[in-house]
Order: C-alpha cells, then structure tokens, then sequence
C-alpha cells in the first residue's frame, strides 16, 4: 500500500481539485481530506458518512459556582487572561494548562477533556474517505491529522487497497507535516503567480527534510507562460518531475456545482489528462 499525499504551498492552486480527479482514475484507493482547518473535498466527491466520531484533544476546565468562593487566585494565577471577572474560563484564551485547578483552594475547578472537531469515515463512488472537520477556532489539526492518516491506513490495510490519497493542506506549517510524516510520495501543486512560485520554493524545501519522491502539476496553466517557464525550471533545478498540466478552465467550477470531478464532466478531455498524469505518478511512487 502506497501513500500519496498532494499539496501545495499556497490555498486556491487546484489541490482538492486535482485530488478529486485522481480519486476518480485510481483504482482500489482510499482516500484521506487532511485539510482540517478547511475541508472541502467531501463538496465534490458527496460521501455518504459511515461512521462519525468526536476529537478531543488537550483539556478545558469547569468551574463550579457551589463551590467558588471568588477569591480571585485563578484570575491573579492565569497567564492567558482566561478567567473572567466573574470566575468563568474565557475558551477562546484557555490553554488547558490546568493552574486554575492547580490553585483553587474550594476544589471548584476541574479539567475536563476539550472537545475540538470531528472525524468522520465515509463512503464515496470512489472507494471509502477518511475526512475531518475542526472546530472554529480550535487548535490540534496536526493532531487531527495524523488521526485522520492513521485511519485511512488501517482501512487500507484491512481492504487490501493499493493507494491511499490524501489531500494534504496548504502551506508548510504543522499539518502539512503531519500530512508528509510517513506518506510514500508527494504531487506538489502549482499555479503560475507570484505567491504560488514564492510557496512552492517553501514546500519543496520542506521535502527535502521527509525525503519524498516528488513530483509536480501545473495547473492553471495558460495563465501566466513565463511563469510556467520559471515554474519547469525551478522542478528541473530541484529534480522534481513535471508529470503533467491542467489548463485554466471554468470546466472546473462547473464540474464542483455539479458536484463532478472533472474526470466525470469531461472524460475525453480532463480525463484522459487525469489518466496519463495518474500513470506517471504511479511511476514514480514505485
């Protein structure tokens, strides 16, 4: 069983997109969303939930107005300004370090375990999806999503599924890195701008630490030529492989409305580009 993960140094450069398509060309894969903070590939690929469990991680505390006294030690003892003035925890401050309950001479303070999100286990026409959802600002999503590849190995292994595709998130902070830890291989999507270029140079130097066999899609292209220029010159410099291209198309916004992959609302002409870039990866996954 293969991992591979697709990412991109910045958000809007086709990733889920270009997830989508693959997931509908692979055969006998499982796929995973990492993109907690902002998961959408549930949007196109429509899955129908199997299974759906809660993510706790760190703790948050209770205050009980029985036994508070409002002596005021949790407010004087808290770095994070995460008591109110009438002794209930402010969420949004809250560490979860626990020297509230640490310092409450009543016993009116206990920590409890702090919900952040939810993880779900899916099936799509595709084949079975592991995605998740973290709650509005919650912290954790690397947690989240290790837990989220965790269990889209485990399905793969109990299913006997060749690949599991994930869709990695955008950037190169601590989701992505919990996305990459472990993973076979990479795609790295880019789109010719500025920024996308600035990002892509951010992530393939964040390979270099995992040791991924990498390669690179272009999409959007048409866009800006002599950018897709510096784009192939800077892979060939980094020896990632150009495995293929997409163009900029509003193929794509219609095939998301209709809640399509672009394999499906173009089989000869997005699909078979799907499938000769799904030949290539696999190549290079080997």
């Amino acid at each position: 069983m293969k991992q591979l993960v697709v990412i991109s140094g910045k958000g809007g450069t086709g990733k889920t997109s270009i997830t989508a398509a693959l997931a509908a060309v692979a055969e006998n894969a499982v796929l995973a969303d990492c993109d907690v903070d902002a998961a959408d590939l549930h949007l196109v690929l429509d899955p129908e939930i199997d299974k759906e469990e809660a993510f706790y991680s760190g703790e948050t505390p209770v205050f009980d107005a029985d036994l508070c006294t409002q002596c005021g030690l949790c407010l004087d003892n808290c770095r994070f300004n995460a008591v109110s003035t009438d002794f209930q925890p402010i969420k949004e401050n809250c560490e979860g370090c626990g020297v509230c309950e640490f310092i409450c001479p009543s016993g009116a303070v206990s920590m409890h375990p702090r919900w952040c999100g939810v993880k779900r286990v899916s099936r799509t026409r595709f084949g079975p999806m592991v995605h998740a959802e973290l709650g509005i600002g919650e912290e954790n999503s690397g947690k989240l999503v290790t837990d989220v590849r965790r269990t889209s190995a485990e399905i793969a292994e109990r299913d006997g599924a060749e690949f599991v595709i994930v869709d990695g998130s955008p950037g190169v902070g601590c989701p992505v890195i919990a996305s990459l830890t472990g993973a076979d291989a990479c795609l790295l999507v880019a789109e010719p701008t500025v920024s996308a270029i600035h990002d892509l140079e951010r992530v393939a130097e964040l390979l270099k630490h995992f040791r991924l066999p990498s390669a690179c899609v272009i999409n959007k292209r048409g866009v800006n030529p002599e950018l897709e220029e510096c784009i192939i010159g800077f892979c060939e410099a980094s020896g990632i492989p150009v495995v293929g291209s997409y163009p900029y198309d509003a193929a794509f916004n219609r095939a998301q409305s209709e809640r399509m992959t672009v394999v499906e609302y173009d089989p000869e002409g997005f699909g078979l580009t799907t499938r000769n870039i799904w030949e290539e990866i696999k190549q290079f996954m080997v």
